[in-house]
């Protein structure tokens, strides 16, 4: 039984998803990509950085210092290293400075004297960073070292405002960013020319495509230049005349085949469901149907007839209609591509919420051949 509540445009978003389904499903199942987009080369990653600071030149919306006390402390440490000194806490009622942590991803190779983006969050109770500028901030690395300093005017994509009575908040004021607001002070350094093998690391681990990385730099390079040491890593061992950097250069633009495992992925919230180009399932029969319930509240109004003894009263009436939609058993054929499928479950004639149930059910069957994953 269901109740009668589902979205008008819902009905539109299934089809239009579907369509994109079929069409998708018309091209190659799988087609050659280049290494360098399914796979990394290991050490060459980002680090992560991070910093405390504070943020002064706020209109009014920063920290008060009588919630935040790691926000004056902070600020008497700046103002006594400034030369300004013995500021009692009476004399400290500045709500102009926000107390924030710094984060940013410092790239591989970044050299000294680069610059890099930030991103200023605010970690008291201020309400807004609009306006401010943050205060030279050392960043550190997990390793304790500080690899970068952030300073500069900050730029917060959301707004607040406030009256009396209503508000209105669009965003998050108190997160901002800083482009280019950080300068490389030390380098991470990675010397490849000392390094005998090369490793591949593959992004989404899968048997299948780390032996097709290990065939085809086989190929190009030689036999057993590469060997797969699990399914998501790859080692290269050159001879001692490659070039390494040519050698990178060369493994990169190499293009292979991936493979994945099959899957369907449901979000119950928003309704959508992508089906991978491998999914297949045995062949089933499925019938869909159900009960509409309509409950109709009407209010009657009954009054006692003129100069009688009596008085007015509120009569609801409720009239409740039970509707049973005709079904019928549709065969889903087994084993067929990706557009048979969505044609099969197209023909029916569902919504989002009753294909996601159908799947599951399919599933429970043990006749949907793949993994079926809920997010």
């Amino acid at each position: 039984m269901r109740l009668k509540s589902d979205h008008p445009g819902f009905c539109h978003v299934w089809m239009a998803l579907l369509c994109a389904l079929v069409l998708g499903a018309a091209l190659p199942t799988h087609a050659d990509v280049r290494i360098k987009d399914i796979a990394s080369f290991e050490g060459v990653r980002e680090n992560q950085l991070v910093g405390y600071g504070l943020v002064v030149g706020l209109d009014g919306t920063g920290d008060r210092l009588r919630n935040s006390p790691f926000t004056q402390r902070s600020l008497e440490g700046m103002l006594e290293r400034l030369g300004v000194g013995n500021l009692s806490n009476e004399t400290m009622r500045t709500e102009n400075t926000a107390a924030v942590i710094v984060t940013a991803n410092l790239p591989p190779f970044a050299r000294r004297g680069s610059t890099i983006d930030v991103v200023i969050s605010s970690l008291g109770d201020a309400s807004s960073l609009r306006g401010g500028t943050l205060i030279v901030t050392p960043l550190a690395g997990a390793d304790g070292a500080v690899y970068a300093v952030a300073q500069g005017p900050i730029a917060v994509a959301g707004y607040a405002a406030q009256g009396l009575n209503a508000s209105i908040v669009e965003g998050v004021p108190t997160v901002a960013r800083i482009e280019n607001g950080a300068t490389v002070e030390n380098e991470v350094g990675l010397a490849f020319n000392t390094l005998r093998s090369v490793r591949i690391a593959l992004r989404t681990p899968d048997f299948t495509t780390a032996a097709r990385v290990e065939e085809t730099i086989n190929q190009a390079l030689g036999p057993g230049t590469a060997t797969a040491l699990d399914p998501g890593t790859v080692e290269v061992r050159p001879d001692g005349k490659s070039d390494i950097f040519g050698l990178m250069s060369q493994i990169e633009g190499l293009r292979v085949q991936p493979d994945s495992v099959a899957k369907v992925v449901i979000d119950a919230r928003s309704g959508t469901i992508v089906i991978g180009a491998d999914v297949r399932i045995a062949r089933v029969a499925v019938s869909q149907g159900g009960l509409t319930v309509i409950v109709r509240e009407d209010i009657e109004v009954s009054q006692p007839a003129p100069f009688s003894i009596g008085e007015t009263v509120v009569v609801p009436q409720t009239t409740v209609q039970v509707q049973e939609r005709e079904t019928q058993f549709t065969v889903l054929e087994g084993d067929v591509s990706l557009q048979r499928l969505v044609d099969g479950l197209n023909a029916i004639g569902l919504g989002a919420s009753q294909t996601i149930s159908i799947l599951q059910a399919i599933k429970a069957a043990g006749a949907l051949y793949a993994d079926l994953e809920i997010i």
